[in-house]
């Protein structure tokens, strides 16, 4: 009797390697993907304004979020003023979820103290004259801006606050535009919270050559058949973060060019791989991370379609992604198996990174690079203290034949 042996050498004795039984212990760099307070970049995310929910999430009823790791209240004051604050109360811890919001504050349910949106304490009703040292008393509070829809917090230290940025491609708009803030744009299908790491979505942004895979030939053409065509790229460091520079031959003789860029710390700027508009991008996401294995998607899209990025969804294989069943997820795998899939947290060790890995491992080392400043008590990349409102600029974008990010020479020699 012959026996055979999958995978394996029936010489001699006969070898096996390669097997699962030799595999790395599992590992990952938790410096990269830790969000909590006192982690590694759980503090360079705290360096910047981070957007915690849609402005309509601010009511006078008590929200609660959990962001980076923390659990937190959102409200809007009976006068307007949006706040976010810890939900324990200073006095005996009683959740302040159960609370009153009044014109100036939110009353404990427990003992009645007021807090106003930066934590002082307004009022004792259970102490002589309301309370005679309220002032020293103090709700552990984070202050917030209001952006086109979204509400922003600043979760860092109080001596360390950054400018508040603004988007050059969301200012002055043109008739019939408006803009949008949506808390479900992960548009490649997927639950509205997702559930694993952040990294596992923020660094697909430099990983261009899934997409003529995943999303054209594996799933059937999910996008556009154009951006099923495998391009050529060339990663760059920005001023920003990291950006990838692409160009696809097209069947009838153009070129599209196409700059991504990952902006940090946890910006996506990607432009509509369905065209549905030419030139920067009119869409910036922002992964941000509820703890280490959840997270959301908040986007500001520049529009004249209200309905614009329920249009841009992906369907996989002509469904929505919620109506597909089990064996139709597993046939018709989109963003959310592929990245889900990698794990709760990525198994690091057992990665084999490759040259189409490059924007991969740059956005690591960036990372990395982030983390080394805020250590030493240096600002993070795209941080700045001038006391005023910044604004930024939007270089990712789509272009046909020609774009601005394109060399004279590059132009001649038709490169990337």
């Amino acid at each position: 009797m012959t026996e055979t042996v999958t995978g394996g050498n029936a010489v001699g004795s006969m070898t096996l390697s390669g097997t699962g039984y030799d595999q790395k212990p599992e590992s990952t760099q938790l410096e990269l993907v830790q969000v909590g307070r006192g982690t590694p970049y759980g503090e360079v995310l705290r360096r910047y304004w981070q957007p915690v929910a849609l402005s309509s999430s601010a009511t006078t009823t008590p929200t609660p979020l959990r962001i980076l790791g923390e659990d937190l209240i959102l409200f809007r004051t009976r006068r307007g003023v949006p706040a976010l604050m810890s939900p324990r109360c200073a006095h005996r811890g009683a959740s302040l979820f159960y609370g009153g919001v009044e014109d100036d504050g939110i009353r404990c349910c427990y003992h009645g103290w007021v807090f106003d949106p930066q934590g002082h304490c307004l009022e004792q009703p259970c102490e002589p004259d309301g309370g005679r040292h309220r002032e020293r008393v103090r709700q552990p509070w984070y202050p917030v801006r209001e952006y086109h829809g979204l509400i922003f917090a600043y979760m860092g230290p109080p001596d360390a606050v950054p400018d508040f940025v603004h988007w050059d491609v969301l200012e002055e708009l043109d008739p019939g535009e408006t803009v949008i803030a949506d808390d479900n744009s992960f548009s490649g299908g997927g639950p509205k919270e997702l559930d694993f790491n952040w990294l596992n979505h923020y660094e697909n942004v430099l990983d261009p050559f899934h997409v003529p895979i995943l999303h054209a030939r594996f799933s059937g053409v999910q996008f556009i058949p154009e951006m099923g065509i495998l391009p050529e790229c060339r990663f760059s460091y920005t001023d920003q973060g990291v950006g990838c520079y692409s160009v696809r031959e097209l069947d009838d003789g153009r070129r599209l060019y196409r700059l991504s860029e990952a902006v940090f710390p946890n910006v996506r700027v990607i432009a509509s791989p369905r065209m549905t508009s030419m030139g920067p991008s009119r869409l910036l996401g922002w992964v941000v991370p509820r703890d280490d294995t959840h997270f959301v998607i908040f986007t500001l899209a520049r529009v004249t379609d209200p309905d614009a990025l329920a249009k841009e969804r992906t369907l996989q294989g002509g469904k929505p992604w919620a109506e597909l069943t089990p064996e139709e997820h597993q046939r018709y795998p989109g963003d959310y198996e592929a990245q889900s899939s990698q794990g709760a947290l990525p198994v690091h060790s057992r990665e084999t990174l490759t040259t189409t890995d490059q924007g991969i491992t740059m956005i690591r080392r960036l990372m990395a690079k982030q983390i080394r400043a805020v250590r030493e008590g240096r600002d993070p990349i795209g941080v700045s203290h001038t006391g005023k409102d910044v604004t930024a600029e939007v270089k990712a974008g789509v272009w046909f034949d020609d774009a601005p990010w394109l060399t004279d020479e590059a132009r001649r020699n038709g490169e990337v």
